[in-house]
């Protein structure tokens, strides 16, 4: 599918110089501050290039260890989204299940039958299973700011908008002065969400790109 629109496709040297930034802009003590206005949900994206995974993987670790080597009060917590939903999964023993619903009907089912069981479906009641799995993992006392990895690799099972629709826009209100950055391997455009530069998800608008 051909876009209009300029697709994240930077360079090794222009990642490490975003990267950079990114360090910097979460290690300012504007980081933490809301605008009131425009981004009053304190909701970021840092889309990069696909083929630079690894690199990115790399620099959030050291980003988070860094920091955390340093502050008691407060500290950085790196979710892999991916990671929780397997656990989820396994959890619940619904692996096997999995497996079979791909044989006999294909991922399409396997897609929303997983959606169903995190409550993410539009007829799920009550709070879905990510945000419980989020708050656990990192508590809104000591949270400095979350960083939310593997999206990625969770595509088609959880996609981009859901993490801010069904789950962030439902996270309980002592979250809201936390920032909070998901990782995105492709474009976006502040108006378009382009998973790995190759497939358009569900438009999204309310969040904003950390670094340009």
């Amino acid at each position: 599918m051909e876009y209009h629109v300029q697709l994240r496709k930077d360079t090794t040297e222009k990642i490490h110089e975003r990267l950079d930034n990114l360090d910097r802009r979460i290690n300012s003590e504007e980081f933490v501050k809301t605008s009131g206005t425009t981004n009053t949900v304190n909701h970021w994206v840092f889309d990069y290039n696909p083929k630079h995974e690894l690199i990115v993987r790399e620099r959030v670790d050291f980003i988070q260890k860094r920091y955390n080597d340093h502050h008691d009060e407060r500290k950085i917590h790196v979710i892999d989204l991916y990671e929780l939903v397997i656990r989820h999964l396994e959890n619940n023993g619904y692996i096997g299940h999995c497996k079979q619903f791909e044989r006999e009907h294909g991922l399409d089912y396997v897609t929303a039958a997983v959606k169903n069981s995190l409550q993410l479906t539009a007829g799920s009641e009550g709070m879905n299973a990510m945000v419980g799995y989020i708050t656990d993992a990192a508590s809104a006392e000591n949270a400095y700011c979350i960083l939310l990895t593997g999206v990625g690799k969770c595509f088609p099972l959880l996609q981009g908008p859901e993490v801010f629709n069904q789950i962030l826009y439902n996270m309980p209100d002592e979250y809201r002065r936390i920032p909070i950055v998901l990782f995105y391997p492709g474009t976006y455009t502040e108006q378009e969400l382009i998973i790995f530069n190759e497939m358009q998800e569900d438009n999204f608008y309310r969040a904003y790109r950390i670094v340009r």
